[in-house]
């Protein structure tokens, strides 16, 4: 049995202990949270044990202590974690800024690392990334990210920081996911030149941003996103071939399309191992080291 305790029971958090609860080797041994009302919600909910206090927290000794709080605390929780020993599952972004996360780079190297990416134990990830690899697209020529949200925050993720400047956006909050899932299928990626608006109350986040990057073998990667537009909430992530694209739309659709056939929705039959399954077998993760790199490419985008 892999057992977990969790720091920050927020909407994200209570996924993860969502998750705990519903995997058979899994367990909680305590939750923790600032907002103790929240924290007895969750801990009468999914009946696990709340403590008062990180020092309790870590008495428990779990395998895994999982930081599902805003980014800026993320490096300093991480570095007590890592003190007591304990393997640390953390919330994307890694830090608040690239200082901050190549500091937990440092600060864990003597412990297991891992951030909570769901793509990556996603279906339809793994059936991108093998058409990609056996060359079904043909070479690919190109790589598109398109978000839009009408309000932002979004109204199930309504808290204090989401929408701040300091913390919160969706460059942060969105852009990882796919920095990392095109990190996981292409390798590295430049930033060659970017937009990024911002309103002009210097406490809120980014409005837009438009950004042209390419991978380390020179594929054109184009990323955009707007807030406050007249438009359902959508994500496109698109990857051109010269054989047939294909296209993750929201999350969890996979499409293909081709020269003579318009976009057609394919349902992927793939069983991949979960990211608590990878936790179990410390394999598959993505690690500090990466969550460093990324939150690299999301400094530069919040530059404006």
């Amino acid at each position: 049995m892999t057992t977990y305790a969790i720091i920050g029971t927020g909407v994200v958090g209570e996924r993860i202990i969502h998750q705990i609860s519903q995997h058979g080797t899994s367990s909680i041994t305590a939750i923790y949270d600032e907002n103790t009302a929240r924290l007895q919600q969750m801990a009468q909910k999914y009946n696990v044990p709340a403590v008062s206090s990180l020092e309790e927290l870590f008495a428990t000794k779990p395998d895994w202590v999982y930081i599902g709080t805003p980014p800026v605390s993320h490096g300093p929780l991480a570095k007590l974690a890592a003190q007591q020993g304990f393997n640390i599952l953390c919330e994307k972004p890694l830090a608040h800024d690239a200082v901050d996360g190549q500091q937990m780079v440092e600060d864990t190297e003597a412990v297991q690392t891992a951030m909570h990416f769901p793509m990556m134990y996603s279906p339809i990830v793994h059936r991108l990334k093998q058409a990609v690899d056996t060359k079904e697209l043909g070479e690919i020529v190109r790589i598109e990210l398109h978000t839009h949200f009408p309000v932002w925050p979004r109204p199930w993720q309504q808290n204090p920081w989401i929408a701040s400047r300091e913390q919160g956006g969706f460059i942060r909050e969105i852009f990882p996911h796919y920095f990392q899932l095109t990190h996981h299928i292409f390798g590295d990626i430049s930033i060659e030149a970017h937009q990024t608006v911002y309103p002009e109350d210097v406490t809120l986040c980014e409005t837009a941003v438009t950004a042209l990057a390419k991978t380390a073998t020179g594929i054109p990667f184009v990323a955009n996103a707007a807030a406050g537009i007249a438009q359902q909430e959508r994500i496109d992530y698109k990857v051109y071939g010269t054989k047939k694209s294909m296209l993750i739309r929201n999350w969890g659709e996979l499409w293909e399309m081709t020269s003579q056939e318009g976009e057609k929705q394919i349902t992927v039959e793939q069983t991949v191992d979960s990211l608590l399954d990878a936790c179990e077998v410390r394999q598959g993760l993505v690690t500090f080291e990466e969550g460093a790199k990324i939150q690299t490419w999301i400094d530069q985008l919040l530059q404006a």
